[in-house]
């Protein structure tokens, strides 16, 4: 039997929700908690994955701060990303030791857990290749970036659902060129609660828990 904690933080800063999944992930080593999956959502960040390019960060030091954006370095795969209101954020701490231990198989896992979320709202989503994320008709509507240790994951995906796709212009997204998207711009009104659920189903089959739990345990 496999099971998953879903734990819905909502609203968390991104250094607080990078401390957290710190925590955890070293509980999940020590085998004390099972898998989690953290669904957040963050103020406005540009973050920097650990293979990523400020020459890709578009704005000052002081021009984030102006517009009320934080800028954080961090230990993901990737390049730049930005997160912000209207985002789902999900960040999966799994021990691949029980699924597949293959990085790439878990990161293509994670774009067919969206892949399968946005089919439920008829929105046929793919990947690009030679990319890494989840796109609609040339646009990016999902960045993944994803760290890995003891094969424990942290980090995740970042899901435009209502997002002010406006923040993106202090960026080169994930060091591409292309536009990015978002649900309600492709024109879906599905609820925020509603995407989660969908993300959770998709997490729920691709990797093939058992079942879904609610914990009683706080964490915060």
């Amino acid at each position: 039997m496999r099971s998953c904690e879903l734990r819905d933080l909502g609203l968390l800063r991104y250094g607080e929700a990078c401390e957290l999944q710190r925590r955890l992930v070293e509980r999940r080593k020590r085998g004390e908690i099972p898998d989690q999956l953290l669904i957040v959502e963050h103020p406005h960040v540009v973050t920097l994955g650990r293979n990523g390019k400020m020459s890709n960060v578009l704005a000052s030091p002081e021009i984030l701060e102006r517009a009320g954006i934080e800028f954080h370095p961090t230990d993901r795969g990737g390049d730049v990303t930005y997160h912000g209101p209207g985002q789902v954020v999900v960040y999966p701490i799994f021990d691949l030791r029980e699924w597949k231990r293959d990085v790439v198989a878990y990161v293509r896992g994670v774009e067919q857990a969206i892949i399968g979320a946005l089919a439920e709202f008829g929105l046929a989503a793919s990947r690009v290749k030679g990319c890494t994320g989840v796109w609609i008709e040339g646009r990016k509507i999902a960045a993944i970036g994803v760290h890995i240790s003891r094969w424990v994951t942290s980090h995740g995906l970042a899901l435009n659902v209502s997002t002010d796709l406006s923040y993106f212009r202090y960026i080169v997204p994930c060091g591409l060129t292309q536009p990015v998207t978002s649900l309600r711009e492709m024109g879906c009104q599905a609820s925020r609660e509603a995407v989660v659920e969908a993300l959770v189903r998709g997490f729920r089959k691709v990797f093939e828990f058992n079942e879904i739990l609610t914990p009683t345990e706080t964490i915060l």
